[in-house]
């Protein structure tokens, strides 16, 4: 027989057990604050009826999307979690509370090209918050908050949560008489950091149909920039011209007045006419947060407020705003910029127990104690020479190993010898679940992600 050459399929990421303590450590920090602001947990199947998944799709969707029969069945794998969660909240919406609050951390597949930090299979992070018919402008209020203390857990304070409100951009469009356009135009004018100023009024002229005195009025407007204050003093001078754009000032403003109560410093959020999203797909106020530092990073959680979300499976008008977060190409390019911090423990455990004696059964009793006590132990059990045993240790990035010879055991102590430090101590079994634990506790507030 011959062997098969193990490989990973491009576009699939697959970590080694470092890097994977470090992903799910990121995960742990995005249930945990999700959590502190009552979204509930949900999980839905990766894979779906076609149907369901295809309902508002067509166009680029259908040729990204992973499609396949089985029997009579025409099935799909979810491109993107928030599909799944319109089928879910119409499915079940007798039975839900509103607002329904949840989050979801899970894989998604799009069979597009894969390229760097553009993959195949990722995990996406997102939170949504949806209404029965009516959905408070508090709520987009709240949204920068949980967005400012995801960062922060992770370590970050140069960060930047960039919002907008698509009311005020269709607004202003109408009142230049391009209602008709505003979409494209918002596509294109949200090209604006990629591509620079003189290449967006280009395409405005080319592609969108805009006469040049009304591209520049454009540019002219989302170039207002300054503190939120002035922004919204600039804006205040188109009021009066338009009821929706007066509409979107106003959630603006009421998102903006309710920052400091949810905690949003300014530094870290501010008013940016250029934020559209490119989708048609929202409606209200619009999030992207940016690494001030890293701006080539591009976007690293993004959303917005929608007006229906399940529409295509319900008559039930289901408002909604929700953020996501692709975690699988955040980690990809942190790790890449070498922003993901090495000094996190990533080990499995916190301490290798090693027994000195020809019987084990001490040791398994001290591991069994270290465990009852909070400390991750792990028995070493091979009947290996002391240097090979360390080598293990070594590689396994174990921070702490106890070591329980005869005269540990006779003394009812045990010696723990941290593999960081090379400093040795001889203390009882309480004693060193207490020290591993200290260090521990000061591991779990290590920063996941570095500032360079």
């Amino acid at each position: 027989m011959s062997m098969i050459k193990p490989r990973t399929l491009s576009g699939f990421m697959e970590l080694l057990p470092a890097k994977q303590a470090q992903m799910e450590r990121m995960m742990a920090i995005l249930r945990d604050t999700y959590s502190l602001y009552g979204f509930a947990p949900l999980d839905t199947p990766i894979i779906e009826d076609a149907q369901i998944l295809l309902a508002k799709g067509g166009g680029e969707t259908e040729k990204q999307i992973y499609r396949f029969t089985k029997g009579d069945s025409d099935l799909a794998m979810r491109f993107d979690l928030t599909v799944p969660l319109a089928k879910y909240v119409a499915l079940h919406y007798n039975d839900l509370a509103f607002p329904f609050r949840r989050y979801q951390i899970g894989k998604v597949y799009r069979g597009e090209r894969a390229q760097r930090g553009r993959f195949r299979e990722f995990y996406q992070a997102d939170i949504d918050i949806i209404g029965d018919g009516k959905l408070d402008i508090l709520n987009e209020a709240e949204i920068p908050s949980i967005i400012y203390n995801i960062f922060r857990r992770f370590g970050l304070t140069r960060f930047q949560i960039r919002v907008n409100n698509r009311k005020i951009l269709n607004g202003f469009y109408a009142m230049l008489g391009l209602s008709e356009k505003s979409g494209d135009i918002m596509r294109t004018v949200d090209k604006l950091d990629k591509i620079g100023a003189d290449k967006v009024k280009g395409l405005l002229l080319s592609e969108c149909g805009v006469s040049e005195e009304a591209a520049d009025e454009i540019l002219k407007f989302i170039a207002i920039t300054g503190s939120n204050g002035e922004v919204i003093a600039a804006l205040e001078g188109y009021a009066g011209r338009n009821e929706i754009f007066d509409l979107g000032l106003s959630e603006l403003k009421t998102v903006c007045e309710n920052l400091g109560a949810f905690g949003v410093p300014e530094e870290n959020f501010a008013v940016d006419l250029t934020i559209a999203r490119g989708l048609d797909y929202y409606t209200g106020t619009v999030y992207e947060t940016t690494l001030l530092d890293h701006p080539e990073i591009g976007s690293v959680c993004s959303g917005g407020r929608y007006d229906n979300l399940a529409e295509y499976y319900t008559t039930q008008k289901l408002p909604g705003v929700g953020i996501s977060i692709g975690l699988t190409r955040l980690f990809y390019v942190l790790d890449e910029q070498n922003l993901l911090n090495p000094e996190m423990n990533s080990c499995a455990c916190d301490a290798l127990v090693i027994p000195m004696t020809q019987t084990p059964a001490a040791a398994i009793a001290l591991a069994q104690s270290l465990r009852t006590a909070g400390v991750r132990a792990q028995v070493y059990g091979e009947q290996k020479k002391f240097k090979q045993k360390m080598t293990y240790a070594n590689k396994l990035g174990v921070p702490y190993i106890v070591l329980l010879g005869d005269d540990e055991i006779a003394e009812n102590k045990c010696s723990v010898k941290d593999m960081r430090t090379g400093v040795q101590v001889t203390v009882t079994p309480e004693e060193a679940a207490e020290l591993i634990l200290a260090d521990k506790r000061k591991n779990a507030e290590c920063a996941v992600i570095l500032e360079k």
